[in-house]
């Protein structure tokens, strides 16, 4: 069976509302206010590892077959699976999901009802709730998000876009308080923007994203009569270039909504404190509706595919039933959610700072893989050299007891000092593997 073009659409809108979640619209916001005048090089470093990275990991999944083990094929089984199984319990109920639900919650709903009307851990169990519900039904994904939901999304997402691009409550740059002295972080983005900006965007967590959507994207595909490989993977290309299309427009009208917002969210916490007061000056008490139903739909989609995603991988890997986990999944993300969105980002970047590189490495390796003469010792030694230098920069970032003398002596390699001392050592290694000759053992 094959998509005609409005299904194709819409399996691509289901995809964007899948990566447009939390992160994608806290983050873009505050380093777009810290960069200030440089917001153009910290937009485009951000977009390279927030839409550029995520779509070519859609792209190495439909290569490689659709599914994880396809992606992992060159690895030794252990290592593969406990690199999916960090994957998946990052961007599941560690880390990705319960953030979703902090975010609407902090951004959408709190600031039009206040905490005391609706506490945190009633609105994280109502929101789980409804997200279980769409997982469990899994079949009507596309006709739930591509057709009903994301729709509505892009429409409120356009009303505040269009608005910041033609009516700014500030040049970019300007603040009401010119005095004050630059924080570390606004420093950092003076001083390296385009780099600062590429880090900042492994803070959406969608290249890791993308490794359990192409998965998703292709049981969708399959229940609706689509089974055919060679077919699945172009329509999974196909939504991912839609949707890479939409997270572009998004995170470029969001850090122009931060370059702009120094006269209205001076010193904000967060990127959704910049958004909320960005609103409220802009639109007032409507505006602040607007932004609930933007950051709402927006968070739930995400849950939705994350929660299904999650569950199928761990339901074939433990031989437990899809709903069971579902349900689990679900209960265990709104008891993390608890702990706060300040504490959760906190804990979570030096993890994605360790893990990134290595999601990297493996994206790289499957685009290239048809040209690589000995893959198993290409991949095997790549990721491991990935992770390696990842760790170090992981490090850096936790100030782990203890590590002060190795990440000095580590401070040496090129680019460490910008957190991408992996960067250089991993595709020099892969431009050795591509060139290496056909002929040497596989032993060697």
């Amino acid at each position: 069976m094959r998509l005609d073009t409005k299904n194709i659409f819409a399996l691509g809108f289901m995809t964007f509302a899948f990566f447009l979640g939390a992160g994608n619209i806290i983050f873009p916001p505050i380093a777009g206010q810290m960069a200030g005048t440089e917001v153009t090089l910290a937009m485009l470093g951000f977009l390279v590892t927030a839409v550029g990275l995520p779509l070519a990991t859609l792209i190495a999944v439909a290569v490689a077959g659709g599914n994880m083990e396809s992606v992992t094929q060159d690895l030794p089984k252990t290592i593969a699976v406990t690199i999916t199984v960090a994957i998946f319990i990052v961007i599941g109920p560690a880390f990705a999901l319960p953030r979703t639900s902090l975010v609407a919650y902090e951004t959408g709903l709190k600031h039009l009802l206040g905490e005391t009307t609706l506490p945190l851990w009633a609105y994280t169990i109502g929101f789980f709730a409804v997200a279980a519900s769409l997982a469990l039904h899994r079949g009507a994904l596309i006709d739930y998000i591509g057709k009903i939901l994301t729709p509505v999304l892009i429409v409120l997402l356009g009303i505040l876009g269009i608005s910041v691009v033609f009516n700014p409550l500030a040049d970019i740059g300007v603040t009401n308080n010119p005095e004050a002295a630059l924080t570390a972080a606004q420093l950092a983005y003076r001083e390296s923007p385009f780099s600062k900006g590429f880090i900042e965007g492994y803070n959406t967590m969608d290249t890791f994203g993308a490794l359990m959507f192409g998965v998703l994207i292709v049981d969708v595909l399959r229940k609706k009569g689509v089974t055919d490989q060679g077919f699945q993977a172009r329509y999974l290309i196909q939504a991912g270039i839609i949707a890479a299309i939409g997270l572009a427009l998004v995170y470029t009208s969001l850090f122009y909504l931060g370059a702009t917002s120094g006269t209205v969210a001076a010193g904000a916490d967060n990127g959704g404190e910049i958004l909320a007061l960005y609103v409220q000056g802009m639109f007032g008490q409507p505006g602040q509706w607007i932004l609930s139903g933007v950051v709402t739909l927006a968070c739930l989609t995400t849950a939705v595919g994350l929660t299904g995603a999650c569950s199928d991988y761990f339901s074939n890997l433990l031989n437990i039933q899809y709903r069971y986990l579902v349900i689990v999944f679900a209960l265990i993300s709104a008891l993390v959610a608890n702990v706060g969105l300040s504490y959760l980002i906190a804990v979570s970047i030096p993890v994605l700072i360790a893990l990134y590189p290595v999601a990297v490495a493996l994206v790289v390796l499957n685009l290239v893989r048809s040209k690589l003469n000995h893959p198993e010792q290409a991949f095997r030694w790549i990721v491991g050299i990935a992770f390696a230098l990842s760790m170090l920069d992981a490090m850096k970032a936790a100030e782990i007891p203890g590590t002060t003398s190795l990440v000095e002596t580590a401070s040496h390699l090129p680019l460490f000092s910008y957190g991408l001392a992996w960067l250089i050592p991993v595709f020099a290694a892969v431009v050795v593997a591509l060139v290496w000759p056909s002929h040497q053992s596989k032993d060697a």
